[in-house]
């Protein structure tokens, strides 16, 4: 009887999966006129704003690293708050009874307060070796 469901299940599912794949290949898939003007001013700017890090830096490579460790910079905050949520979880929560999950969750945000400070650091490090030093 089990295996009956299971069969039966599965075959569900694969009509089912087949329906929806044939529902969305009918389609055409519609992007209004906004939404491509929005992209394309999205695009300008970050393109612009390489441009501005080419020119600051004086080189190609440069600026394409220093537009990448600034986007680093901005993105790593959120993803840190996050992670040391998760952290604070499994140490002062998880961890109440269980004293290696407690290690675990303080070491884990010893780790993730470390790597934030890196991304935060590592653009002013790049900006004083590459314009102090290189000249």
């Amino acid at each position: 009887m089990r295996k009956l469901l299971i069969v039966f299940a599965i075959i569900i599912s694969i009509i089912g999966i087949n329906c929806v794949y044939a529902a969305n290949t009918n389609q055409e898939e519609i992007i209004s006129e906004e939404t491509k003007s929005q992209l394309v001013e999205i695009k300008d700017k970050e393109l612009k704003s390489i441009e501005d890090y080419n020119e600051a830096y004086g080189s190609t490579t440069y600026g394409l690293v220093a537009y990448i460790l600034d986007k680093v910079r901005v993105y790593s905050i959120p993803v840190a708050f996050l992670g040391i949520a998760i952290a604070a979880i499994y140490q002062y929560v998880i961890g109440i009874r269980k004293l290696d999950v407690r290690d675990k969750g303080f070491g884990a945000m010893i780790g993730i307060v470390t790597m934030l400070i890196i991304c935060q650091v590592l653009p002013l490090i790049f900006a004083i070796v590459v314009k102090g030093w290189r000249g």
